[in-house]
């Protein structure tokens, strides 16, 4: 199964790294975001679903709470490199977003737009889960 993917022309591997560009999948202003640091470990390279990285607005809406050029935490919803379950099943999405966070994993925004992988809410991240459209 797994060579399967490999195999695929339209298959690219999209790891989230440092210099990565986001979307932003809330209503909080910002539109693009720069990945500037994943806050996982000190040897960390890639940020998977659920972890919180650093990230730079790059793009934003004016007159909204998140101003361009501000460094906010995020953590990431959706990306486009498969995810293996528990299960066995993989699941990738169409691009990669994150949800800017206020306080303690807390969102800014007061929406979320477009599915969210059930992962968040394992991570304990139950109120960007409870204000998903989706929970794929």
């Amino acid at each position: 199964m797994e060579s399967d993917l490999k195999k695929s022309s339209a298959f690219t591997i999209n790891m989230i790294q440092t210099r990565s560009m986001l979307k932003v999948a809330d209503n909080s202003g910002a539109k693009l975001v720069q990945c500037i640091r994943v806050l996982v470990g000190s040897k960390r390279r890639y940020a998977r679903i659920g972890d919180i990285i650093v990230v730079t607005v790059k793009v934003a809406e004016p007159r909204k709470g998140v101003k361009k050029h501000e460094v906010v935490k995020a953590v990431l919803v959706r990306q486009r490199q498969p995810l293996r379950r528990k299960d066995g099943s993989y699941i990738r999405f169409d691009d990669n977003a994150v949800v800017i966070l206020g306080s303690e994993k807390e969102p800014k925004g007061g929406r979320i737009f477009g599915p969210i992988a059930k992962e968040i809410k394992e991570k304990g991240f139950d109120t960007i889960a409870s204000m998903a459209q989706d929970l794929i």
